[in-house]
C-alpha cells in the first residue's frame, strides 16, 4: 500500500487525502515521532571513548565505574582549594545520578611531557625528565598539571610518562573522570 501523504490545509490543521482535517498538536506529534523514528529527534554521541591511549576501552571503562563509585561515595568540591590556599573541605554527600553518567565520545589522550627545562624556566620548579607535567590550556588556573579535563567538547589529557605507571595513571584518570561526572551532573567545577 503506498504511503499517505498528510497535506496543509491551513497553517493551524492538517489534511489527509481524504481531507479529514487534524488539530495541529496531534499533527506536530505525528512529525514528532516520525523524526525520533528516524533518528532525527536526538543530539545524543555514543556512548563510549575516543580512545587515543595505549590502554583498551575496556581499561578505561573499568576506571570510569571506578569514578562513578567515588561520587556515589562522597563529593569533594574543593581538593585544588584545599592544596593550594589550605581551605577547608567541602564534602557534599554522595550522588548517587553519577551512575547514569556516560562518557559521550570523551576523548582519553595523552599530552607530550613539558622538558624539564621548560618547566624551571617557567615556573621555577626542578623536576627530572619525563616531569609527569604538561601544559594546561586556559581556563586552567595552573600553567601546568599532570593532566585535565575539557567539557565542550569532551576531552581528558594527560602527560604522556603517567602511561607506563599504572598505578598512578589510574589515579589520574579516575580524578579527571569524576570532573567529567561532576560537570555532567551541574557541579561546580571551580576548584576541581
Amino acid at each position: 500500500m503506498p504511503p499517505k501523504y498528510l497535506k496543509l490545509k491551513t497553517p493551524h490543521t492538517l489534511a489527509d487525502e481524504s481531507g479529514m482535517a487534524f488539530s495541529r498538536s496531534l499533527g506536530v506529534s505525528f512529525l514528532t515521532a516520525v523524526l525520533i523514528e528516524c533518528g532525527g529527534g536526538s543530539s545524543m554521541r555514543p556512548a563510549g571513548f575516543v580512545n587515543q591511549t595505549r590502554h583498551s576501552d575496556a581499561y578505561l571503562w573499568a576506571i570510569w565505574r571506578t569514578a562513578q563509585r567515588s561520587v556515589v561515595s562522597q563529593v569533594d568540591l574543593n581538593p585544588l582549594q584545599q592544596t593550594a590556599e589550605g581551605a577547608a573541605p567541602v564534602i557534599l554527600p554522595g550522588d548517587s545520578r553519577a551512575l547514569n553518567v556516560e562518557p559521550q565520545q570523551l576523548t582519553v589522550a595523552p599530552g607530550p611531557d613539558v622538558s624539564s627545562q621548560a618547566l624551571l624556566a617557567a615556573t621555577g620548579t626542578l623536576r627530572p625528565n619525563p616531569t609527569g607535567m604538561i601544559a594546561c590550556p586556559q581556563p586552567c588556573d595552573a600553567r601546568y598539571t599532570p593532566a585535565y579535563s575539557l567539557y565542550r567538547p569532551e576531552l581528558t589529557r594527560y602527560a604522556a610518562s603517567w602511561e607506563s605507571v599504572n598505578a598512578d595513571f589510574d589515579t589520574i584518570l579516575e580524578y579527571e573522570f569524576e570532573n567529567q561526572i561532576l560537570f555532567a551532573l551541574g557541579y561546580d567545577m571551580r576548584w576541581r
